[in-house]
């Protein structure tokens, strides 16, 4: 599972992506998580995108660049230390999407 998460400057995603690899770890997945700002997003090959909560006025935007499901992250993200309520909004996302997250069992 490879995930792109968006901020305006990419400073903020790095840490909310860093968090998540190592929750997505702890359960057990293999997860590749990377940072990056809007212009990251068009052409990647990525299987979901979460979008820092200052961009969700950009999200329709996100979405016609993206060619995987696109979703805002909560207002809270950036308090979420160890990743755990991020990693569970993320399998919340893809399990809407109808994807099956890989690594898992």
């Amino acid at each position: 599972m490879r995930i792109l998460v968006v901020c305006g400057a990419g400073a903020s995603s790095t840490f909310v992506a860093q968090r998540l690899r190592r929750a997505a770890a702890a359960a057990g997945l293999d997860w590749e998580t990377a940072a990056g700002m809007e212009t990251s997003v068009a052409g990647s090959a990525h299987d979901l995108v979460l979008v820092g909560p200052h961009l969700a006025e950009r999200l329709a935007a996100i979405r016609d660049q993206a060619s995987a499901p696109v979703a805002v992250l909560p207002d809270d993200v950036f308090a979420d230390l160890d990743g755990s309520r991020t990693l569970v909004f993320a399998r919340s996302i893809l399990a809407a999407d109808g994807e099956t997250p890989k690594g898992t069992s």
